[in-house]
């Protein structure tokens, strides 16, 4: 029982969030509009994929320190949601884009730092498939993963607050806090950040699981 508190409480966040992100009266935003419901979608699921990314490379920190195989496995775990999380980030966004911006992809910094962010990502499991020595695979890949992380920090956060961008917060533009998440967004974006980032550590340690199943059975 101890375990299944934050699980149950995982579901009815996301319920909350979704019901909510539905049928709460959205602020009345030049542009944005009834569009400023992907707010409770498009960003939390980008937090979620930090918050992945991060742990994903403190179990890659552990397993260089240990050598434990269970590390190594937690971390490709958690790296794999996160690419799925950031994978509908960049999905949701580009929805949000298309009604607010006029195009699906304006090339804006921000998009443009995320796609290369993921794609650097994607490289960490083929580096994976290229050894077939698990220790060499383990160790190879966990400092790339530290490292990968190390760029996408300032691929999405430092990079595009020094060019000209459409988001919020980036090129000279106010960040949403400044001018329009009031209290009705506030209500629904910050449990939909702890809904989703809960639902990635979830699915991270299930798919942890049954890999370590499988490899009992072989």
């Amino acid at each position: 029982m101890r375990s299944i508190w934050w699980k149950i409480a995982t579901v009815l966040l996301l319920i909350y969030v979704a019901f909510t992100s539905l049928l709460m009266e959205a602020p009345r935003l030049n542009i944005l509009n009834e569009t400023v419901r992907v707010l409770h979608y498009h960003v939390p699921m980008w937090f979620g994929m930090l918050i992945l990314f991060l742990v994903s490379v403190i179990y890659s920190i552990k397993y260089l320190r240990n050598g434990r195989n269970d590390d190594d496995l937690m971390a490709v775990e958690f790296a794999n949601v996160a690419i799925v999380l950031g994978i509908l980030g960049i999905l949701t966004g580009m929805v949000w884009a298309q009604f607010t911006w006029g195009d699906w992809w304006s090339g804006d910094p921000k998009q443009n730092a995320a796609a290369i962010g993921l794609m650097i990502y994607l490289a960490y499991f083929v580096l994976r498939g290229s050894f077939e020595n698990e220790e060499q695979r383990g160790r190879i890949s966990a400092v790339y993963n530290i490292f990968a992380f190390a760029a996408l920090v300032p691929l999405l956060f430092i990079l595009p607050r020094l060019t000209d961008s459409l988001h919020p917060g980036n090129g000279g533009n106010p960040g949403f806090n400044a001018y329009d998440l009031d209290n009705r967004l506030r209500m629904v974006f910050y449990p939909a950040v702890i809904g989703w980032s809960l639902l990635g550590v979830w699915i991270a340690t299930l798919r942890f699981r049954i890999r370590k199943i499988q490899s009992k059975l072989i």
